[in-house]
């Protein structure tokens, strides 16, 4: 199978990075997996894979280190706080770590200083304007704990490797000086806009930057990482001039942009100092041949005016992204639990970061996600619908965004098949379909499961929104699919599901269950554009069909894997769309007596997948967790993926795929199908009201 040939390559060439091989222990306090620092797109995305900041470089999510150095200077004594270099330093304690949705903060404290250092990412969902910037800021806080003034000042330095795929690309840099803003600026000397797709990539074109506000005591400097941070670890200091030997290899002598701040002697009251990191792709996909603007550029904005705003919006934006952070812990801790609020708050910038934001020629926001660790797939439809409950959650357009480009392409003449595709190319080119048969043949597709997928997610919207305007644009396409759910759906033949990496399966009960829901959503959206008859039909063959399932499904105390194969069992995670969408099309015993079953069959880490295999996948588990009719058996289930989050040895962005027994990664990383887990909050009608009513 080709994602699972993709992905087991990917895990022998990467595994060096990521696997600890530490024993697992019983965590004192939440430990991620991996820690967001810099989250904006596929491209611009870098972690901590480390426990503490300075015991190893940061790391795009594939696992090539993207280099951030970081110290504090303390009456002269210099201590690391990001990064390994110099060696010769000492890194400075690290007392706490905390995530929140939108920010990352780390506090070291030594010798009477306490230093907080914030990674913050505005991205928040329900604004696209901000939403879309590639921007992250980085804040020290700094004050005197032991009563006395000490003299402190900072340092930071990013290598060119945030601007090339591999490090033996030539770079070139410059500076510049804005009203507000010194500004450092780095990339590639070739630029080769869009020519490389796949999985296991970074960016190679456009340019990082790293932005100075003025009114901050500074300097900056362009030059080798060795001369840059000897110079400050030994005297405090920066070397006088650029380096201007280019354009060379980013492994040359490793150039880096650095900065000092001196803070000046700091005393109880807490001293602020910030940059600016943000990235300029200039171009940001390829949608059927051709190029597409990032969304914040759809004005004809430059980059000096994103820097410019993104400096004078600074304030602001800490206090709206504080205040989104606390309400929206809060809000995850009523619905499910403070265990729930952890996996939730490392979703969220994940998700959202695995996807890039981009503008048609007529000004339409269009969403591309990519399939990371997979198969570099754009806009794959059964990744799609698992990240979807985020997206229905925040903002109904940023959803839009997502189907909008698949609803084009299968309401195309290109697109020459009854059913709805699969994905529209490898990232970041979405000219067509590559997966299985694409244009050409059926092989290898998933018919009942892409249909039902697109059949659910329009009809959730609908129900968001209160109207089907939208369904309505697209409703040959739409009503095409739903016929071939109403043909064939019921009792899939011998086909691929998401689950693809679990091989073909016929009578898949899970799958049925996901096309009946997909005609119950159908009938409803026929219900809303006035259709009165066809919305009796499809209601009335999805409640046989129901009716039918319950039957041939059914092992006494709980529901088959598949209508043929008995004393076997499944995770019916799609039946939460019965519950989501008001469909009622199940009776309310199915589920009740599948979770009885699954909380008698959990292990150590989670909720197997089916009784083939000991793996599950994260975003499935929750699904079925929100099923639970009590909050006692919603925590039974979250309990032992919390427990996998804390010790898995892999040290990777959240994946979605692993093993239950040991906390092993399988496959899959740094995925926006872990926006699944905000399914739990759609099941509160007033917390679904709640959030998307604020979207702009």
């Amino acid at each position: 199978m080709r994602k699972l040939f993709s992905i087991l390559c990917f895990v022998l060439t990467l595994g060096t990075y990521f696997s600890i091989g530490q024993p697992l222990k019983e965590p004192s306090h939440f430990r991620p997996p991996a820690v967001p620092l810099v989250t904006c797109d596929p491209y611009f995305s870098i972690w901590s894979v480390s426990d503490r900041l300075p015991d190893d470089w940061p790391r795009h999510w594939t696992g090539s280190i993207q280099a951030l150095d970081g110290m504090v200077r303390i009456d002269g004594k210099t201590y690391r706080i990001i990064g390994r270099e110099p060696e010769s330093t000492p890194a400075m304690s690290q007392t706490d770590l905390k995530v929140f949705p939108t920010r990352t903060i780390y506090t070291f404290e030594d010798d009477g200083v306490r230093v907080t250092l914030t990674f913050m990412n505005p991205l928040l969902a329900y604004d696209l304007e901000i939403l879309s910037r590639p921007v992250a800021y980085l804040t020290w806080d700094v004050n005197s704990v032991d009563g006395k003034s000490h003299a402190v000042s900072l340092y930071f330095d990013n290598s060119a490797e945030v601007a090339v795929n591999t490090s033996d690309q030539k770079v070139i840099w410059s500076r510049n000086n804005l009203d507000s803003l010194s500004v450092l600026r780095i990339g590639t000397s070739e630029q080769r806009m869009l020519e490389k797709s796949g999985d296991d990539l970074r960016i190679d074109w456009g340019y990082f930057y790293l932005a100075i506000p003025k009114m901050f005591t500074f300097t900056d400097v362009i030059t080798s990482n060795d001369l840059a941070r000897q110079a400050f670890a030994g005297k405090g200091t920066l070397p006088s001039s650029d380096d201007l030997r280019m354009p060379r290899a980013a492994s040359d002598d490793w150039p880096v942009m650095a900065v000092t701040l001196d803070l000046g002697n700091v005393g109880a009251q807490s001293v602020s100092r910030h940059v600016i990191l943000a990235y300029d792709d200039i171009y940001s996909i390829e949608f059927f041949n051709r190029k597409l603007r990032p969304y914040w550029r759809r004005k004809g904005i430059e980059t000096s005016d994103l820097l410019n705003k993104a400096n004078q919006e600074y304030d602001g934006l800490v206090l709206k992204c504080k205040s989104f952070d606390d309400e929206l812990t809060a809000d995850l801790e009523r619905a499910g639990g403070e265990k729930y609020a952890h996996l939730a708050t490392l979703a969220y910038r994940q998700c959202l970061a695995a996807q890039k934001l981009a503008v048609d020629m007529d000004g339409t926001p269009l969403f591309f996600p990519k399939e990371n660790f997979s198969n570099g797939c754009i806009s794959t439809v059964d990744v799609l619908y698992p990240a979807s409950p985020l997206l229905m959650l925040f903002n109904t357009n940023l959803l839009r965004a997502s189907l909008t480009p698949v609803l084009l392409y299968g309401s195309s003449e290109r697109w020459p098949h009854p059913f709805a595709p699969h994905d529209l190319g490898t990232y970041p080119l979405a000219n067509g379909q590559v997966y299985g048969g694409g244009e050409r043949t059926e092989e290898d597709q998933m018919p009942v499961e892409e249909s039902g997928n697109m059949l659910l997610m329009v009809a959730a919207m609908a129900k968001i929104d209160g109207n089907a305007d939208y369904a309505l644009k697209y409703w040959p396409a739409l009503s095409k699919w739903a016929n071939y759910l109403l043909q064939k759906g019921f009792d899939p033949e011998n086909q691929l599901c998401t689950d693809d990496f679990a091989g073909h399966l016929a009578h898949n009960t899970n799958l049925s269950v996901k096309a009946i829901l997909a005609l119950g959503g159908y009938a409803m959206l026929c219900d809303m554009t006035g259709k009165k008859d066809e919305a009796a039909k499809y209601r009335k063959s999805a409640k046989e069909f129901a009716r039918k399932w319950v039957q041939m499904a059914d092992e006494g105390d709980h529901y088959r894997l598949a209508f043929d194969k008995p004393n076997t069992w499944s995770q019916k995670y799609n039946l939460v769309w019965d519950k989501i969408l008001g469909l009622n099309l199940f009776p309310e015993k199915v589920s009740t007596q599948e979770v009885a079953f699954y909380l008698k069959n959990e292990n150590t880490f989670g909720l197997p997948l089916d009784n083939r295999k000991a793996y599950t996948k994260l975003d499935w588990e929750v699904w079925t967790a929100t099923l639970a009719g009590s909050q006692a058996d919603f925590q039974a289930f979250i309990s032992p993926m919390y427990e996998f989050m804390n010790q898995t040895p892999n040290r990777v962005p959240l994946t979605d795929w692993y093993w239950t027994t040991d906390a092993k990664q399988v496959g899959f990383q740094a995925r926006s199908v872990v926006g699944g887990v905000f399914v739990k909050m759609l099941s509160d009608p007033s917390m679904w009201k709640k959030w998307t009513g604020r979207a702009q």
